[in-house]
């Protein structure tokens, strides 16, 4: 099944509003504030961040990989503290190298847009059990 850029597998909300809800957990809000700031069940909050979290480690490898590799010049990110906020350190350290070698992305891609298009919609998704037939893909040991 193909996804749209903006869309996670298995999420009914877009990149953009789990990304806001990872962001806030990374600066130490809970899942019931972060729900109640994005109109979106304390459940469902809490299942994206638990979900995000057991995957911390390979999103923060794959993104600061990503932002190498885009600009060999980019520093890796500062480190949060946590898994969870390096993880998301990453993936906004990513956004920043790949926008800032193709400027007009900058305009047309949110950074949990790149996000769910790097991961194939993936960014949520338990851990693959077997490969992705797509043989494009360019980080394809990341997920």
């Amino acid at each position: 099944m193909l996804l749209p850029l903006f869309g996670l597998s298995r999420r009914a909300d877009v990149a953009e509003v789990i990304g806001a809800g990872l962001v806030a957990k990374a600066a130490g809000l809970g899942h019931r504030r972060i729900a109640v700031l994005l109109s979106r069940p304390a459940a469902t909050v809490r299942g994206w961040l638990r979900r995000f979290a057991g995957r911390a480690e390979s999103v923060r490898a794959g993104f600061t990989a990503l932002a190498v590799d885009v600009d060999a010049g980019t520093p890796p990110p500062m480190a949060a503290g946590s898994a969870f906020g390096d993880a998301v350190a990453a993936v906004l350290a990513a956004t920043a190298a790949v926008t800032a070698r193709w400027p007009g992305l900058a305009l047309a891609v949110s950074p949990w847009q790149l996000a769910a298009a790097v991961s194939h919609g993936r960014l949520l998704a338990p851990a693959a059990g077997g490969q992705l037939t797509n043989t494009n893909r360019l980080w394809a040991g990341l997920w």
